[in-house]
């Protein structure tokens, strides 16, 4: 049969011409395709990757209830920007900040807090950092001293959007080394990185690298010392990653936020334990006094005035409602929960996986809902692979638990990672301990090293170890 066959809205998708051909990989179809046709290429073709709720790497949210989903589905094609045409939903934006910013102990006084939205916790820290840049700058000039040598301190285990930021705004990144021993930002350490041109510090709580948070009170407590001393007046902002939305929660009463003295700024990720969908940031400043003015633009082709804080001007509406009815929906009590529960299985898993005489892990104590673990020392001289072949092992049965080396100064250690987010039951990481379990036993039972291993052993060669097999 060689004439074409007719896609029709009768025609069965699996029995369309369609369906004989490859997928569009270069040029667009000359000709239009049945939606239901459309919708199962498409489909068909995420159908083979990673579950969500399987994937362990992705600190993003991926399970909201099915009123959330609803919501943010009826609001799909809302541009927050456009603010004349929808002003209820930069109302409720402002509440969301007020809200956060009351979270995180705000001291401002008025009603309507200090912050801004972003697309995703990236924007959200670029937005901090570039108002601890322009502040510097204003002091700088304003005592007539030159700004062509902006410095940012932090710590190695920084997420890669800071190195985006001090690439972009040309500041100097200066690095705070992680060791065997100090495992998390050293103030001290910190502290001989200063200078009259340093614009911030930075603090993480929840470091995408590991789930440790650092010591921010004892970052407040050396900077104070050290700004009364020199003169200088450097601030604290704290990208609150993970933490932004698990200490306000499980441990209320631990500092790390605006009740501290030099933290003035502080940006999380709603879409990650925010608990919604991906693309949503928040950044919240100690007050107005804090926002340059410069980082407000306003236009009048939209209808009216609209001013508006953020590095990506038309941004989606949804989840800025997604986020609101969590907060109306969950309260405090829901967040405790829910957080409460993510914790009790990432210790469970932690604890489970640190007893597995192949690994050992990272740190003792679970401060996040995530952890890293290592293969144990002892047993690596002799293994036959690598935690990389257990990742490739892992996603054999559908779960994404990624393997990676760790920054700069300790890139030799090689760990794996789970996050676990709302969505993951007891039931699922059982299943998921059974399947490591099961793994290592394959692996153990290897004749002859992986390549992965083989590769690694060149690389410790290099360095004076010796393996045994």
């Amino acid at each position: 049969m060689n004439e074409k066959r007719c896609s029709t809205a009768t025609a069965a998708v699996y029995g369309s011409e369609e369906m004989l051909h490859p997928a569009p990989t270069t040029t667009i179809p000359e000709e239009m395709t049945m939606p239901e046709i459309a919708y199962r290429m498409v489909k068909d073709e995420a159908a083979i990757e990673t579950q969500p709720q399987l994937n362990l790497a992705t600190f993003v949210t991926t399970y909201m209830d099915d009123h959330a989903t609803r919501l943010m589905n009826e609001a799909i094609a809302i541009n927050y920007i456009d603010q004349t045409e929808y002003p209820r939903v930069a109302v409720m934006a402002a509440r969301c900040i007020n809200i956060i910013a009351n979270l995180w102990h705000s001291p401002e006084t008025s009603d309507s807090k200090t912050g801004a939205l972003g697309i995703g916790s990236s924007e959200a820290c670029m937005l901090g950092g570039v108002s601890a840049w322009l502040r510097w700058r204003h002091r700088r000039m304003k005592e007539g001293k030159p700004v062509d040598k902006p410095n940012l301190v932090i710590s190695a285990g920084l997420q890669v959007v800071w190195e985006k930021f001090c690439k972009l705004w040309q500041i100097e990144l200066r690095q705070v080394p992680l060791t065997r021993e100090k495992r998390t930002l050293c103030a001290e350490d910190a502290i001989k990185l200063c200078d009259e041109n340093t614009i911030c510090v930075v603090g993480i709580a929840g470091v995408t690298w590991t789930g440790l948070n650092d010591d921010i009170e004892a970052l407040d407590k050396a900077l104070d010392k050290y700004n009364a001393h020199t003169g200088h007046n450097i601030p604290i902002h704290v990208d609150g990653a993970s933490g932004g939305f698990i200490l306000p929660f499980l441990k209320p009463h631990h500092k790390w936020d605006f009740r501290l003295k030099w933290v003035v700024s502080i940006s999380t990720s709603g879409h990650k334990f925010g608990l919604v969908y991906p693309g949503l940031g928040w950044v919240v400043w100690r007050d107005k006094s804090y926002l340059p003015e410069e980082m407000s633009f306003s236009v009048n082709y939209l209808g009216a005035e609209v001013t508006q804080v953020g590095l990506n001007f038309s941004r989606p509406a949804a989840q800025i409602l997604g986020q609101y009815y969590n907060f109306i929906r969950l309260g405090r009590k829901g967040y405790q929960s829910i957080h409460n529960n993510s914790m009790e299985i990432a210790k469970y898993c932690h604890k489970r996986i640190g007893e597995m005489p192949c690994f050992q892990n990272y740190s003792d104590e679970v401060v996040n809902p995530l952890f890293v673990w290592m293969m144990n020392d002892n047993y690596n001289k002799t293994a036959k692979w690598t935690l990389y072949d257990l990742q490739a092992r892992l996603q054999q049965s559908g779960w994404m638990v990624p393997a990676y080396s760790m920054p700069k100064s300790i890139e030799d250690m090689i760990v794996m990672r789970i996050v676990v987010r709302q969505g993951m039951s007891r039931d699922m990481a059982d299943m998921l301990l059974r399947d490591i379990e099961d793994a290592v036993k394959e692996l153990d039972a290897l004749k002859y090293p992986t390549t992965s291993r083989l590769t690694y052993e060149r690389q410790e060669a290099q360095l004076g170890k010796v393996f045994t097999h």
